[in-house]
């Protein structure tokens, strides 16, 4: 039984969809006093139910809506809920790396599995040991075979590619694509100011004359991405594409995008993009991703081969 909450209904309909099962019917309201009110429109006694929630802006809503979901399921004897999360926000808050801060990923892991969920289905996590805060089992897949196909199919030469992690903390998730593709590696030496704020302080790697492919988790402000760019660019890169699992796209982030030199940008579809079409935009889908490790999951069946 596939549910959706209000964040991203288009990629709960292609699950769906691809599984050949229709989506269920819930109700999610608020009321006069900003409370939230949810109902399911039909039994779910006995039932497998996946429920899918990105947590993406108004994130505080649509995490409370995620654990009224699973709790109204637990309390209408649903046999096994499992929260499928395409996009886990806090993933960055993984750490206490500041005074008196809360480790805010740890802490809903924790609200998730004491509404009642049996299981996390979830994607591409910024710090894969937030998967460490559940004591319930969570299925972690990437979007790394998405990318690869994207970058195989819309760039030209590929062979004079080369894969860059815009930063140190990415180089892992980009030689692994590296590897994939065949390409070399090289990264960019990053400082983080603010939240929003970032400052690039050199190149490790050769792009000169090449094209230069860009990896990242998440795009949000487009900050950390712009300046990438400029980097390669002033190091002699001759075409720069980037792709990334989850495009939150906040703030000033298309403005930055359309005015960089940057060819195109692509993101998955774990995150409901709302803004205006523009032809530097690509949605990659992972739908049919999910509903295969939803298939396996229903059926007691291996998921690890949809890890990597």
């Amino acid at each position: 039984m596939i549910f959706s909450g209000q964040s991203n209904v288009p990629l709960a309909q292609e699950i769906a969809d691809n599984l050949g099962v229709p989506l269920g019917k819930s109700t999610t309201e608020r009321f006069a006093n900003d409370c939230l009110f949810v109902r399911y429109e039909q039994s779910l006694r006995e039932g497998d139910v996946f429920i899918i929630q990105s947590l993406t802006p108004p994130v505080q809503d649509h995490l409370v809506e995620l654990l009224m979901m699973i709790d109204a399921a637990k309390s209408s004897s649903a046999a096994r809920v499992t929260a499928v999360i395409p996009y886990y926000a806090y993933a960055r808050s993984d750490k206490k790396d500041a005074p008196r801060i809360s480790i805010t990923a740890r802490l809903v892991a924790d609200l998730i599995q004491t509404a009642g969920a049996d299981r996390v289905l979830t994607m591409t996590l910024h710090s894969a040991q937030v998967h460490g805060f559940f004591k319930i089992p969570v299925d972690h897949l990437s979007a790394e075979p998405v990318i690869a196909n994207y970058f195989a199919t819309r760039v030209e030469n590929l062979e004079n590619a080369v894969i860059v992690a815009p930063d140190a903390g990415d180089l892992k998730r980009a030689s692994a694509l590296a590897r994939r593709l065949a390409l070399p590696l090289a990264f960019i030496d990053k400082q983080r100011l603010s939240d929003t704020e970032v400052t690039s302080r050199g190149l490790v790697g050769n792009v000169k004359g090449r094209t230069a492919l860009i990896i990242d988790d998440e795009v949000s402000t487009a900050g950390t991405l712009v300046q990438a760019v400029d980097v390669l660019k002033q190091n002699g890169a001759e075409a720069v594409y980037a792709a990334f699992t989850h495009g939150v796209y906040v703030g000033p982030a298309i403005e930055r995008i359309e005015k960089s030199p940057i060819l195109e940008v692509a993101a998955t579809n774990t995150c409901l993009y709302k803004g205006q079409p523009s032809p530097k935009l690509q949605t990659l889908s992972v739908g049919p991703l999910f509903a295969e490790a939803i298939w396996r999951t229903h059926r007691g069946e291996s998921v690890s081969s949809l890890f990597t």
